[in-house]
């Protein structure tokens, strides 16, 4: 069994996913910046139903661009 991670190892693991999703993101042109990917991955690993989330913000950001 592979030793567990430090704390540091999975902060630094975690703001590299933030990093890629946000390359993505910003690939796709979808107007999320790091804090909003930030929490919009916790949310979903506390259960939020993925497609719910990308409906609300999609609302969103169509109430923000009027």
């Amino acid at each position: 069994m592979p030793p567990a991670a430090t704390d540091n190892e999975k902060q630094q693991a975690a703001q590299q996913a933030v990093d890629i999703l946000h390359e993505i993101s910003t690939i796709l042109n979808c107007h999320l910046d790091r804090r909003t990917l930030s929490i919009c991955i916790s949310m979903i690993e506390n259960g939020v139903n993925p497609e719910a989330l990308a409906e609300a913000q999609k609302i969103d950001f169509a109430k923000g661009a009027r």
